[in-house]
């Protein structure tokens, strides 16, 4: 009786969801666009030149194969071909360093290290073997190339192919032990009273030191102590070597279960640990290979390391302490003379960016520059997860440019040497990307969204600052690749409802341009019949007057039901009010389902969202679910006031991130929306990686006050409306858990208006069509049966 009845439930459910999508009245349907790309059409991607200036290669995959394959554009002959995956593989690596002289380049493919004449196309395998080999560069003056093997630095000359070992990275140098002061007065004695032993110690000492000198050609023994070796480089001139040692603490981790398996069993799976544990600890090392010395560098003069952040003010009764107040260490951009580098140094509590000089013969370091913010250390180009932010040497060796957000916005600056005449080349409300200097060092290239912040071009402006000129044409998003001779720009270009195509046009540095020249054709007959709607991008003004941007979607007035669904983008630190291709391409296809059923939807790029400056970048630090959430309301209030939506009609949906502000939203503006469906959310920051929310909201131990404010499970009892949860069991980025642990939290408080979908095969970024089908075909259904009449 009892599975009879759970069947009849389960039957009714199917019926409900079928009976839902029979009253779409669009031209869409929802298993066809949730097939993703199969539907729309495989994109071009990852773009790189071939080295004979006249080749275009790119992944690609037009005939709906299993996965990618690359791809080789002819510019003389016009046309595409697919590249043989032997060939393809045996292509250099368009991440390649030059030599000095730029004739020829190193790089790392497939776990071996490979040398490139630029003149004649012609490739040296350096290593072939089944260990992997990485980080090449040129050293010695550009005689010979390092790499790393293991842990261990190698050299290749060029000149003679001599290969040699430059470090010998131990576990523990061995010691003799020390004698106590009566044994060592005991050895004096037997050596005064004993001339045999006398002469058989002096021999040993001789030999002793003949084999000292011999194992001064050998690399010094580097004790690790345990810890792992990375950012090992060696300087240009090859007598340095830095490296850092990092010492992994063992923290506990998170199991995730998975039910559904090929061996019928439940399989566990160890994922990540949760934000507030002990973190990795940095030290970094100089070996002078001349010298045969090593010596720590010394960090402990660093402006404000041990600074009480200004959040402890709300716990006056609280000692705060840091006893490991480095966070990262990136590896060195050395200066052509080997002797100094540049660090770029990050604080363990992420408010501090400090930009260093290290003279490699003491191993001290000068301070040159200190990025602080109260919230956190952040923006395009200001950090780096691995290597730290953009910055370099300039031409003339004798300053430097790096980034920084002191205006607000991303921006390039120099400065000398020693830290003095700091100068901003670029300035104003909008944000730099991905800079460099042109081969002939006279210019830069970046992108900016100089004109919208929705809206990125490529730019190219004077090496010492100046006008920007713009070198890309078409309103939307323009990602360059130059041609190794910088004369052509392969171009990713895509607009709101045009997805990514690539195009080739000529650099109008070099003269006249004329338009872009399409290369690719990706979209599918499916995807071409129907009419994509451009949003229009929309500013309105919230409560506390700051100017929002976002995505609005109308409907026709013969449809329109008079209801409204915000979308709120997920990742938090993400722009989606935009003029380009969505990377929420399924949500976006959506949302013209929803408006040809007569909804309006609106996409917001809520505080904390990405190309607007550091002032909106932390509007959510220590309170996320604040303003973030109310931008979302103030959204809906505009839609009321301004588009004819009934404010009883209005529901709220989002993944990750945009899941958490749906949740907040149902628990803290149950006045404001009616519906909601939350995607993969997460129900408790407390519960979520290091990384990423001690930025934000710093940690549960020391800042409760931001994680009790910020986490929906606090605020359950304020659901009204009917809000739908959507999970993947095995999502080992937000825990399936989380949700259990809400899903309790809402039974306790006798809450009955919300149920919860799981999928247990689905992580967190879906990957079956039937997984994404399933999904919004319940959402589809939540907004029919809560909005409309």
């Amino acid at each position: 009786m009892k599975i009879h009845f759970v069947y009849a439930v389960f039957c009714l459910l199917i019926i409900n969801i079928v009976s839902a999508q029979e009253t779409n009245i669009s031209k869409l349907k929802i298993e066809d666009i949730m097939k993703g790309d199969d539907f729309i059409g495989h994109r071009p991607s990852n773009v790189f030149w071939g080295t004979d200036h006249s080749s275009i290669y790119f992944d690609w995959n037009p005939d709906m194969a299993f996965s990618d394959s690359l791809y080789r554009y002819d510019l003389n002959k016009n046309d595409i071909k697919k590249v043989d995956y032997l060939d393809a593989i045996a292509l250099p690596s368009n991440r390649r360093i030059d030599h000095p002289s730029q004739d020829k380049a190193v790089y790392s493919n497939n776990g071996d290290i490979f040398i490139l004449d630029k003149s004649t196309s012609k490739i040296l395998a350096i290593t072939n073997t089944k260990e992997r080999e990485s980080n090449p560069h040129f050293t010695d003056d550009g005689k010979k190339v390092a790499f790393v093997n293991g842990e261990n630095i190698y050299t290749w000359d060029l000149a003679n192919g001599t290969l040699e070992q430059i470090t010998d990275f131990v576990e523990k140098i061995g010691e003799e032990p020390k004698r106590s002061n009566k044994d060592e007065w005991l050895y004096q004695d037997q050596l005064e009273l004993f001339g045999v032993l006398r002469e058989r110690k002096e021999k040993k000492d001789l030999g002793e030191s003949i084999s000292k000198k011999m194992d001064d050609l050998e690399p010094l023994p580097l004790e690790i102590g345990g810890k792992q070796v990375i950012n090992q480089t060696v300087s240009p001139n090859g007598r340095f070597v830095t490296y850092v040692l990092m010492d992994m603490p063992k923290n506990k981790r998170t199991m995730v279960p998975h039910f559904v398996t090929e061996s019928g069993y439940t399989e566990e799976q160890t994922t990540r640990t949760k934000v507030g544990d002990e973190l990795p600890t940095y030290e970094m090392f100089v070996y002078d290979t001349k010298a045969h010395t090593n010596y720590p560098v010394v960090l402990d003069s660093l402006e404000g390391l041990n600074d009480v952040p200004e959040f402890m003010k709300d716990y006056p009764d609280k000692t705060y302490e840091n006893k490991n107040p480095i966070g990262r260490i990136g590896s060195p951009t050395w200066h052509p003379n080997g002797n100094k580098a540049i660090l770029d140094i990050q604080a363990s509590n992420y408010k501090n960016r400090w930009i260093v000089l290290l003279d490699a013969k003491t191993g001290t370091i000068t301070q040159l520059d200190r990025q602080h913010d109260e919230a956190w250390i952040a923006g395009p180009g200001i950090t780096g997860w691995f290597n730290g932010g953009d910055l370099g040497w300039m031409p003339d060796g004798k300053s430097i440019w790096y980034k920084s957000e002191k205006t607000g916005y991303a921006h390039l600056y120099t400065m000398d040497m020693d830290g003095k005449n700091k100068k901003t080349l670029t300035s104003g409300d909008f944000e730099i990307y991905d800079p460099f200097i042109s081969k002939d060092k006279k210019r830069w290239y970046f992108t900016a969204n100089k004109n919208h912040p929705g809206d990125r071009q490529f730019y190219t402006m004077p090496l010492k600052g100046g006008k920007m000129q713009q070198l890309t044409q078409w309103e939307g998003r323009n990602d360059v690749t130059l041609s190794p001779d910088e004369k052509q720009m392969a171009i990713l270009y895509s607009y709101s409802n045009k997805p990514t195509e690539l195009y080739v046009q000529k650099n109008p540095v070099y003269g006249k341009s004329g338009d872009p020249v399409k290369i690719t054709e990706s979209n599918t007959e499916a995807f071409n019949a129907y009419s994509w709607k451009d949003p229009e991008i929309i500013t309105f003004s919230a409560a506390d007057g700051a100017n929002v941007h976002a995505r609005l979607y109308t409907p026709d007035k013969d449809v329109k039901n008079n209801a409204a669904v915000i979308f709120v983008h997920g990742a938090g630190y993400l722009q989606n009010a935009h003029k380009w291709w969505s990377s929420y391409y399924r949500e976006y296809m959506f949302h013209n389902l929803l408006v040809d059923n007569g909804y309006t939807v609106l996409d917001i790029d809520y505080r904390g969202s990405a190309g607007y400056g550091r002032d909106w970048r932390t509007g959510i630090y220590r309170h996320m679910g604040g303003k973030d959430l109310s931008d979302q309301v103030d959204g809906a209030k505009y839609l009321v006031e301004n588009y004819g939506v009934d404010s009883n009609k209005i529901g709220i949906y989002g993944g990750s991130y945009g899941g958490f502000i749906t949740l907040m939203g149902m628990f803290n503006a149950p006045e404001t929306f009616s519906a909601g469906a939350a995607i993969r959310s997460v129900g408790d920051w407390a519960a979520y990686n290091h990384g990423y929310t001690a930025h934000i909201l710093n940690t549960p131990v020391q800042d409760s006050l931001a994680y009790k404010r910020s986490s929906p499970i606090y605020f359950a009892e304020g659901l009204e409306g009917q809000l739908l949860i959507l999970h993947g069991m095995v999502d080992d980025n937000v825990h399936f858990q989380d949700m259990v642990r809400l899903s309790q939290r809402l039974i306790e408080l006798g809450k009955e208006n919300w149920e919860m979908a799981v999928y247990p095969v689905e992580r967190h970024g879906f990957v079956e069509p039937s997984s994404w089908t399933d999904e919004y075909k319940r959402i589809f259904k939540l907004f029919e049966e809560t909005l409309t009449d």
